[in-house]
């Protein structure tokens, strides 16, 4: 051991004459503890948030969704064959989008339909694993009527906003309909609710209605055509890579958009609001490297004639100055390990024990989800690290500039 990190050692482990300064020195700890301690649970609970609205929104939206610039796509099938063989896709498969009125016997309102073939459909309805598709879009049978009619499955939202259940019925309103001698009439279809889903996304839950392909075709008057084809890829995160090259591949009359995309504006205000979270709560550190560097300040005034005599005795300026950035980085390293390991343990302790509960009719979860990160860790170690050894610098300093002989004299 060198005598820099010796000395600073003694001045860590010697009982303080003015308890004042080891005061500070155990408020330093504790707020870098407490800072590190914050940082690490709150930015694991903002990671456990996006993590659950990325599985909840790809459980009911797909990884790539591509469609045609202008006109009709009537050759979804031959670029869905050609889709099932390139490489990185899991799935594709073609679906229709559509604005509809959804009419019960208690009320009415706008609701989104989807057409999908319950044969070769991608990963949808993930969060409702117990929806048997092919079963639930078949036709169905219904008391009083003479042919069975479309099954439709509708978020538990949408549901109650009409006041419908299972096995009730429904008719669908569309605008593309006929032209008579009297005008312009709205298409219309009755179906019978087959089944309900939930995501626990309201912009899903309340507006979205799924019905066999073949069945909105014909509602809709849209012909052998869809509106595109929805992807599953084997690697989420290369969805967008995988669309540039599909697009290249498929010529300029297609495009793409993957989910990344679909939902940017929504990622965005999530990492935004992380970043923000992750500066206020540094704060909390500042604050404690402000006590390391009170306290620093006071050990060098304390310590001027200490100084004075190892200057004599041929220490240096860089000597001096890595005595008491040593003893302020031990103060940041202690704090940081400390706030490390309690924040990990709170972590695991939320995500084992959910002890934090949330209001059901605020939020779509009802405990903490979390999610910790060893990236986020380490870097919150190192920056709680680097503002400790910020703090050290000055005191430091001043403790080099000190001229031996008027602090022995003085001292």
């Amino acid at each position: 051991m060198s005598f820099e990190f010796f000395i600073g050692h003694r001045y860590l482990r010697s009982k303080q004459r003015h308890a004042f300064i080891s005061l500070i020195t155990l408020l330093s700890i504790a707020g870098v503890t407490v800072g590190v301690m914050a940082l690490i649970v709150v930015i694991a609970v903002m990671a456990g948030f996006e993590s659950d609205l990325k599985n909840r929104i790809l459980g009911i939206e797909s990884h790539i969704v591509l469609s045609r610039n202008q006109g009709d796509f009537s050759e979804y099938a031959k670029i869905t064959q050609r889709l099932e063989g390139y490489g990185g896709i899991r799935a594709a498969s073609p679906f229709i989008r559509s604005q509809i009125m959804l009419r019960s016997t208690t009320g009415m309102t706008g609701a989104e339909l989807k057409g999908i073939d319950p044969k070769t459909p991608p990963k949808i309805l993930k969060q409702s694993k117990s929806i048997q598709l092919e079963k639930a879009l078949r036709n169905q049978v219904v008391q009083g009527e003479q042919a069975p009619v479309p099954g439709l499955i509708i978020g538990k939202q949408l549901a109650r906003s009409i006041g419908v259940g299972r096995g009730d019925t429904v008719y669908i309103i569309s605008p593309r309909g006929l032209l008579t001698p009297v005008g312009h009439m709205p298409g219309m279809k009755k179906c019978v609710v087959s089944d309900l889903f939930e995501s626990g996304m309201y912009q899903f839950d309340g507006a979205l209605a799924y019905i066999r392909l073949e069945e909105a075709q014909k509602l809709l008057r849209m012909g052998d055509t869809v509106s595109g084809i929805e992807i599953q890829v084997d690697d989420m995160y290369r969805a967008g890579e995988i669309g540039g090259e599909l697009e290249a591949d498929l010529g300029g009359a297609y495009k793409f958009k993957d989910w990344m995309q679909m939902n940017h504006s929504l990622f965005s205000a999530l990492k935004l609001e992380k970043v923000v979270m992750f500066i206020i709560l540094t704060l909390i550190i500042f604050v404690a490297a402000f006590n390391i560097a009170s306290s620093l300040i006071m050990l060098v005034m304390k310590k001027k004639k200490d100084i004075g005599i190892l200057k004599t005795m041929g220490a240096t300026h860089r000597h001096i100055r890595r005595i008491f950035i040593f003893k302020g980085m031990t103060i940041g390293l202690v704090g940081t390990l400390l706030g490390g390991g309690l924040g990990i343990l709170l972590c695991a302790l939320l995500e084992k024990y959910r002890f934090v509960e949330l209001p059901g009719d605020v939020y779509y979860i009802t405990t903490l989800p979390v999610r910790l990160e060893a990236l986020d860790v380490l870097l919150i170690a190192i920056a709680a690290l680097v503002i400790c050894f910020l703090a050290t610098i000055y005191p430091a300093d001043q403790a080099a500039k000190i001229d031996p002989i008027e602090a022995i004299r003085y001292g």
